[in-house]
């Protein structure tokens, strides 16, 4: 699972699944550029936790959803780091369960914004280089709710349906250059915002309360969903493109 010599970009890199992410593949021998928007200190620390596990990591402010942000970050990344061969497009924020009717357009731009409009900078401005180098990897984190398309969720389930499509259409354009583009779908993962939603839908202060209910009789963690990832920008993936794999352990008929 050897990344070596491999400098890989995880936006929203600093905590929750993309905090998982960015040390997995820090342990595989990446080089890592943790972005994050808010959150410097979940930054700083997982710099801090992956350095002192001996690996390579800068932290970059950035909001992935504006362009000329994100073109300077990229080109920080490029000059401190070298070249981006793995993007991991993470950043997210979720909506906040209204209706179609009763949401806000800067809440619908917002949520998409960062999801959707981020990835497709991000792949815009990695992509040129990513061609030159023997592999590039690109994958997309979604969400069960693209499948599930639950009410009260329109700007979540829009800027997860657009990712998809994007990671499709993107892995379509660029597997005659060597680059894999997939996507992973996780379920409910235990990260702060998924203490948020079940504490705000169901009152649960412990996700563990839920434990029982889920498929292999646990919450899904972080960790879960970087172990994907990593096969995925891995030499044991060698087919592997234009997929969605669903993390939340249900089956789909």
């Amino acid at each position: 699972m050897s990344l070596s010599g491999r400098v890989a970009l995880v936006t929203g890199g600093g905590r929750g699944i993309g905090r998982a992410i960015s040390l997995a593949l820090a342990a595989d021998g990446a080089a890592v550029a943790v972005n994050y928007r808010r959150d410097e200190q979940a930054a700083r620390e997982t710099v801090r936790e992956i350095s002192a596990s001996g690996g390579t990591a800068r932290m970059y402010l950035a909001s992935v959803d504006d362009f000329d942000r994100a073109e300077q970050m990229v080109a920080l990344v490029h000059a401190e780091l070298g070249p981006v061969s793995i993007l991991v497009n993470n950043a997210g924020i979720a909506s906040r369960g209204l209706s179609v009717v009763d949401t806000d357009p800067a809440e619908l731009r917002r949520v998409v914004g960062i999801d959707a409009f981020g990835s497709h900078y991000l792949s815009k401005l990695v992509v040129p280089k990513m061609r030159e180098q023997e592999r590039g990897d690109i994958v997309m984190i979604s969400s069960v709710a693209s499948r599930g398309l639950s009410v009260n969720s329109g700007p979540y389930n829009m800027a997860k349906a657009a990712t998809e499509a994007l990671a499709v259409t993107l892995a379509r354009e660029e597997r005659r250059h060597g680059i894999r583009v997939n996507v992973v779908a996780p379920g409910l993962v235990e990260t702060e915002m998924g203490r948020r939603l079940v504490k705000a839908t169901a009152g649960i202060t412990d996700m563990r309360e839920l434990d029982s209910q889920m498929p292999f009789g646990k919450v899904c963690q972080p960790e879960d969903v970087a172990n994907v990832v990593r096969f995925l920008v891995s030499g044991r993936n060698a087919s592997i493109t234009g997929e969605i794999i669903y993390c939340d352990g249900r089956i789909i008929s």
